[in-house]
């Protein structure tokens, strides 16, 4: 155990994480040169598209030093606040980490916020500054940043570029001298702790753990603590790039187990491997169950392909197995999902992987956040969606999740974000001067006034210079109304809104203009109307295409134009009788952006 090293890198998104493991990677000639490409970690098209890493990955390095060799296993971490939980798991199977911040931006609020978790856990913390090949580069700012931050000596922040491979040998060798070996026990009973699990067609759920404790063996008995589930070891190894598997693994290893799980809901995150017949005394602490924070409805465009969507959303479950999702229906948009997602990078990216990967086209629906009903009667009913609310005269208060915000900007931009944060109905906690010209802001915000457009809106008021990290607090009661919107007195369920009373007469208003300029007009007047209950508070009209009866008409005497006109007014009346209005898809989405 003593040559064992585990860590983790911790950074914000674009900091330049994947790149310096893929340097990491081919300096300890893990990868070779057939198999090398840029972000060799991130293996999803996305990831590679988009620069941020969606899924955890772990692999193993040898690396010699002073005539040993030492195991490198580096737990690769999601860069993103949706994945908070799987960092905090993947940071409690490490004994150091990497902390990489980019020579050209500095301290971002996502570093922070995952610094803290890492401090937490009591790791050694290796202060890494990135990309300092580049020529806007500014390490002594940034290095000032890192020092006010973790309290660390100049010279113990390396200075590396991932892209030129500067200052590798030096991370490699503070790894071995800095991070400690793992503690733990061959003797004791096996604990250990799954931080990771992907599903694989042929071999089922595949996790990925660290052993705490103890030795595993293939064909072991084990035992799942937290879902009581009992399963065989079919085999057990390590992970390089592929999998390669071993007779046995013991205390401070990384690898993975296969035990044949069809259902990925039967392996969490965070859960502790045991054997079945000498279990270990408690399970590891830390375990949570992930808990989706914004809901939304997933429609296939066509109704025809309902069932194509729930075999797609069956298969991507058991890669994701935090997606959750159960069977709705609306009026306006026939059958489809209900679905539950850990945030809204979550969502676009289930949305992307259904379109690419499935080949379907869905209608998204307004995203909501979970709400928490208390009737007259005294029961506490859970609302996901505006039409599950009861009637308001049943209801006797609401209360609405609220997160704490962090948010890292320069200085220039406090007086707009101050005021986004205000307007979204925040309270502001602290503010603290970071540099003379970088300030951290701390807010209490609810979390169902950030799911529409927070994070655009704060992007483009500060240049893209702010950077936004939550976690959710608690329950808070709040005022809050339905807000239906009618077409010609009928409610499309799909544009429902749980809206706070002070913001409702506002956001009708737009609402009515946005749909007046989207729905296509027919031979009939269009009534959009925005109500909360039975109260209009909002009115727009789209005026009948107009067709002009009395062009046959020359000469002759009023009254036989009157006649047509008449005629034709029936005909109106009659038409707006059977009339439906088509809502075309863009109307959808456009509630989204409605600014």
């Amino acid at each position: 155990m003593k040559n064992i090293r585990n860590f983790c890198i911790i950074a914000h998104i674009d900091h330049g994480k994947s790149t310096l493991a893929d340097r990491l990677l081919e300096y300890t000639k893990t990868v070779d040169g057939r198999a090398m490409r840029a972000q060799v970690l991130d293996s999803m098209d996305l990831e590679q598209e988009r620069g941020i890493t969606i899924k955890s990955h772990a692999i193993q390095m040898q690396y010699i030093y002073d005539d040993q060799e030492y195991t490198l296993n580096l737990i690769d971490t999601p860069g993103h606040v949706d994945f908070s939980y799987e960092v905090s798991r993947s940071i409690a199977a490490c004994e150091g980490a990497l902390l990489i911040i980019d020579a050209t931006q500095g301290i971002q609020a996502q570093t922070i916020s995952n610094l803290y978790l890492a401090i937490e856990h009591d790791l050694e913390i290796i202060p890494i500054l990135n990309k300092m090949d580049l020529d806007n580069a500014m390490p002594e700012v940034v290095e000032d940043q890192i020092i006010g931050l973790i309290g660390c000596k100049r010279t113990d922040i390396i200075r590396a570029s991932g892209k030129t491979g500067l200052g590798i040998d030096d991370i490699l060798e503070r790894i071995v001298k800095m991070v400690p070996e793992p503690q733990g026990s061959v003797e004791a009973p096996l604990q250990a702790l799954i931080f990771d699990s992907v599903f694989n067609v042929f071999r089922g759920v595949i996790a990925y753990f660290k052993i705490v404790n103890g030795t595993i063996k293939k064909g072991d008995q084990i035992k799942f603590v937290r879902t009581s589930k009992e399963y065989v070891a079919e085999e057990v190894g390590v992970l390089k790039l592929g999998m390669f598997e071993r007779p046995e693994m013991k205390a401070g290893d990384v690898g993975y187990i296969i035990c044949g799980i069809k259902t990925a809901k039967e392996v969490k995150v965070g859960d502790t491997i045991t054997h079945l017949k000498a279990p270990c005394e408690k399970a590891i602490e830390g375990f949570e169950e992930v808990k989706p924070m914004v809901f939304a409805g997933v429609y296939p465009i066509d109704s025809e392909d309902y069932e194509d969507l729930r075999k797609s959303m069956e298969k991507l479950q058991l890669n994701d197995a935090s997606l959750t999702y159960e069977p709705e229906s609306s009026a306006a948009l026939g059958f489809g999902f209900r679905c539950g997602f850990l945030g809204l990078l979550h969502m676009e990216i289930i949305q992307e992987r259904l379109d690419r990967e499935y080949n379907m086209n869905v209608i998204t629906t307004v995203p909501n956040v979970l709400y928490h009903v208390r009737t007259t009667k005294g029961e506490t009913i859970n609302v996901y969606n505006p039409s599950g609310l009861p009637a308001a005269t049943t209801i006797d208060d609401i209360d609405e999740p609220f997160i704490r915000a962090n948010i890292i900007t320069a200085t220039d931009y406090i007086g707009p974000i101050m005021t986004l944060c205000l307007e979204k109905r925040g309270t502001l906690i602290k503010q603290d001067y970071l540099t003379t010209d970088r300030v951290e802001l701390m807010f209490d915000l609810p979390l169902g006034e950030i799911v529409f457009d927070f994070y655009d809106k704060l992007k483009s008021i500060s240049k893209g210079y702010a950077s936004f990290d939550y976690h959710v607090l608690d329950f808070r009661p709040a005022k809050l109304v339905r807000l239906d919107i009618l077409l010609n007195g009928e409610m499309v369920d799909a544009l429902s809104t749980l809206i706070h009373v002070s913001n409702a007469y506002n956001f009708g208003k737009r609402m009515c203009e946005k749909l007046k300029e989207l729905i296509p007009r027919q031979q009939f007047d269009i009534a959009i109307q925005a109500a909360i209950g039975a109260k209009i508070i909002s009115r727009e009209t789209v005026k009948a295409v107009r067709k002009d009866v009395t062009a046959k008409c020359y000469g002759g005497d009023i009254t036989r134009k009157r006649k047509l006109l008449e005629k034709q007014k029936k005909g109106k009346k009659k038409m707006k009788q059977i009339g439906n209005v088509e809502v075309p898809q863009n109307a959808f989405l456009a509630v989204l952006k409605l600014d």
